[in-house]
C-alpha cells in the first residue's frame, strides 16, 4: 500500500461529503483540529509531569 495520491484524496473527500454533508464539514474540521491540538499539548505536558 503506497502513499495517497491526488485521485485517492479526491475519492475520500467525496465520500466524506456524502456521509456528513457539506454543511457539517467546517464543524468536523474544527473538531479534528481541536483533537490534534489537545493530543499535542498532552504529549508535551506528559514529559514535564514525570519530573515532579
Amino acid at each position: 500500500m503506497g502513499p495517497l495520491g491526488l485521485p485517492e484524496l479526491v475519492i475520500i473527500l467525496v465520500i466524506v461529503i456524502l456521509i456528513f454533508g457539506a454543511n457539517r464539514l467546517p464543524e468536523l474540521g474544527k473538531g479534528i483540529g481541536k483533537g490534534i491540538r489537545n493530543f499535542k499539548d498532552a504529549s508535551k505536558n506528559d514529559g514535564a509531569d514525570t519530573d515532579a
